[in-house]
């Protein structure tokens, strides 16, 4: 397969700073009280209508922050052609907000015409490579854009992949250009779960297409045989392992813009500008070392 050309940047960058998803509950209380964030964060698909209070609130909030748009439904990795009209209706979303990052996940979550609501894991084979680099290629040039590919967290894997999931998405970046968008607390749940060294895993990865780092909270249960099991829930705090292989990776990558995630049991406006805030101070830190 020859690598593809790469596309065209994004007009502007997030700040590299700690930023927090964008909840309809903290609408009102985002415009009154400007908390002292980075930037904020949107799921795409929540925004693909036509009108109504959710752009109302975005279109107030995104003139005084810079916006990154995370997509959850494009199903990079499906065996199975890009939904057309969704990519279509991504496109519009990001030409009226023009967000200083997007990203998507590395899964699927169609089969056919049936929509699983889940991402899903893929085989990590020569097949599957072909594809998902196809369909990165297809979203980036229609979108005019470069877009992060995030690590995602698994609980099964395929007995029949060639390769690991670092070197499978370390391929991808390298044949397609696209980013890297570091879910930290993903690559710490799945590395628990299929019991691998999560620092191993981090140095297999093209870090140097790091773009955006994602941090959030899991749950624990145990499985069949009683063994740990992680759950990537996003509805309590970052755990205290993520956050230090966070400190780890500023180390080694210096500041970069860094999303805390909830999307379950969302607290507070407060509770979460004060768990951005603690990611700052590590931001802070960094820049000053």
């Amino acid at each position: 397969m020859t690598p593809s050309p790469r596309p065209p940047a994004p007009a502007g960058q997030l700040p590299a700073r700690a930023g927090i998803g964008l909840k309809s509950q903290h609408y009102r209380d985002i415009l009154e009280t400007r908390p002292a964030l980075g930037f904020f964060e949107i799921h795409a698909e929540n925004y693909m209508v036509a009108g109504g209070p959710f752009h109302h609130y975005l279109g107030l909030i995104r003139a005084d922050y810079p916006l990154s748009i995370h997509g959850v439904g494009l199903s990079i990795g499906a065996d199975q052609p890009l939904d057309a009209d969704h990519l279509q209706r991504l496109a519009a979303l990001l030409a009226c907000y023009e967000p200083e990052s997007f990203s998507e996940h590395l899964a699927w979550s169609t089969h056919g015409d049936v929509f699983l609501n889940d991402l899903l894991p893929l085989a990590y084979d020569q097949a599957s490579l072909e594809r998902v680099c196809g369909h990165i290629d297809q979203v980036q040039t229609q979108l005019k854009r470069r877009m992060l590919l995030e690590n995602p967290a698994t609980y099964v894997e395929f007995e029949s992949a060639g390769l690991d999931e670092a070197e499978f998405i370390a391929e991808v970046v390298k044949r397609t250009g696209c980013g890297l968008l570091l879910d930290l607390n993903n690559a710490y749940v799945s590395c628990i779960n299929h019991n691998r060294d999560v620092r191993t895993y981090l140095n297999a990865l093209p870090l140097h297409a790091v773009g955006e780092i994602h941090l959030a909270g899991f749950a624990e249960d145990r499985d069949a045989l009683g063994a740990r099991l992680l759950i990537d829930q996003h509805g309590s705090a970052v755990d205290a392992a993520v956050w230090a292989l966070y400190s780890e990776t500023l180390q080694r990558l210096g500041p970069l813009p860094t999303l805390i995630e909830r999307d379950n049991d969302i607290p507070a406006l407060r509770i979460l500008v004060d768990e951005a805030a603690r990611a700052d101070a590590l931001l802070r830190q960094e820049r000053a070392a």
